[in-house]
């Protein structure tokens, strides 16, 4: 399962750990690779066709273009429903 917003597109940044050591200077702090993942959350929308269920990022749900879409002012557009996948 995909970890990717599918309003927005957002995926997983690549990063290091780094620990901070507190012993002496000739220990250097390690530093680890890790994925931040983005915040997502499930939405379900109600539709004149029935309801969507969409895996969004919290910074999209707070936007107010996907706020117009929730209220039903705006139709959802069709690239909103495809699922998300790396294209690897």
């Amino acid at each position: 399962m995909a970890k990717i917003c599918q309003v927005s597109g957002k995926k997983g940044n690549q990063a290091q750990h780094c620990r901070h050591r507190h012993s002496a200077w000739k220990f250097r702090a390690p530093h680890k690779n890790r994925v931040q993942d983005p915040n997502l959350q499930v939405v379900t929308i109600q539709t004149k066709f029935g309801k969507v269920r969409m895996k969004v990022a919290t910074s999209v749900i707070k936007s107010p273009e996907f706020s117009a879409v929730v209220s039903g002012l705006k139709p959802i557009p069709k690239a909103w429903l495809k699922k998300p996948s790396y294209n690897v």
